[in-house]
């Protein structure tokens, strides 16, 4: 149920942390929930508490063949990745945005919603298109519901944010 309008925010630049994946769209469920949880572990490891909350970050996007996400969650400063944590920027600028509540098997109507609510107000979409598919310049889903306080999917809070062209 996406319970609020989209509307448009100014983000800052955020230094993050992440894991990437490359999967399918019958894939993406078992393969990239468990990369957030790996990246929590890392920070924990290394002192670096997360400033925001968990995301996927959507690179790549080509439905019938593959997906190039990164799992992450922003922190205070940057940080120096290894062979397996990428470190990176999330871009500052203009954002739609969408806060919608439930269970992730319902992203894919929300995001439907928020991409036509931008199309019907003539906004365009820092992605352009490429053999690999859609190549986005920031395109998030953050994760605002802990799992472990609220575990009904039906109630789970997530932000669609996707940056816009200037």
């Amino acid at each position: 149920m996406t319970n609020i309008q989209p509307s448009i925010t100014q983000l800052p630049e955020r230094p993050y942390v992440a894991i990437a994946a490359s999967v399918t769209m019958d894939t993406i469920g078992a393969v990239v929930p468990p990369l957030n949880g790996e990246v929590f572990r890392w920070l924990g490891a290394r002192g670096i508490a997360p400033a925001g909350p968990p995301f996927w970050r959507y690179n790549v996007i080509d439905m019938e063949r593959k997906l190039e996400v990164e799992a992450g969650v922003t922190v205070a400063a940057a940080a120096t990745g290894d062979e397996r944590v990428r470190a990176g920027v999330l871009p500052a600028g203009r954002y739609a945005t969408l806060r919608h509540t439930g269970a992730p098997d319902t992203l894919i109507a929300a995001t439907a919603y928020l991409q036509e609510w931008a199309a019907a107000h003539g906004l365009k979409w820092d992605m352009s298109q490429s053999a690999s598919g859609e190549l986005w310049g920031c395109r998030l889903e953050n994760y605002l519901s802990d799992p472990a306080v609220e575990p009904d999917l039906t109630k789970w809070v997530t932000e669609l944010a996707f940056r816009l062209a200037d």
